[in-house]
């Protein structure tokens, strides 16, 4: 769960309406510190082979079928999520993935 700004936002959610976009193979949501909310969510997106798509196509892809509070704060697409042993999305990895300068 990521509480942003008092309110709990459940990163499946959002994940679910990623995957709704055609392009998008995988994605994770998790949440990132924020000095004003508390925490962000903050999506990393593997998109299928031979498809593209730009992060700002999917931050309107998702504040078509998200309210504004839960539309991630930034996304980044990846080639590939990192796995656990298991084979599960390694969400603490992703945690730790420093943020983008700028």
């Amino acid at each position: 769960m990521i509480i942003r700004g008092g309110e709990n936002l459940y990163p499946k959610e959002i994940e679910n309406a990623l995957h709704a976009h055609p392009a998008v193979n995988e994605a994770a949501v998790v949440g990132a510190p924020d000095p004003v909310l508390g925490e962000v969510p903050v999506a990393h997106v593997a998109l299928l082979p031979g498809s593209s798509a730009t992060p700002d196509d999917l931050t309107a892809h998702c504040a078509g079928r998200l309210a504004r509070t839960k539309v991630p704060a930034r996304i980044t697409i990846v080639g590939s999520l990192p796995r656990n042993p298991v084979g599960k999305i390694d969400k603490p990895a992703l945690r730790r993935i420093p943020e983008p300068a700028g």
